[in-house]
């Protein structure tokens, strides 16, 4: 498992363990916040599409699904 700050994820880039449709590098492009000011969430884009996804920051932990870096 992955540690990860949330507060630094800005602009951070992760590689989709199982790529679809091309999507196999993306960009964290925005951090989402609750009311406290936590990271909740964040908006990754893939490089190759420009689609972008909300997650919650946590799944990037999971090592099964996500590569810390482009790779």
């Amino acid at each position: 498992m992955h540690t990860i700050n949330p507060r630094k994820l800005h602009h951070s880039k992760w590689t989709a363990v199982q790529p679809s449709n091309k999507e196999k590098h993306f960009l964290v492009t925005q951090l989402l916040r609750d009311e406290n000011d936590n990271v909740v969430d964040v908006v990754i884009e893939a490089i190759h599409s420009h689609r972008e996804v909300i997650v919650p920051w946590q799944r990037l932990k999971d090592a099964s699904v996500w590569k810390m870096g482009w790779q």
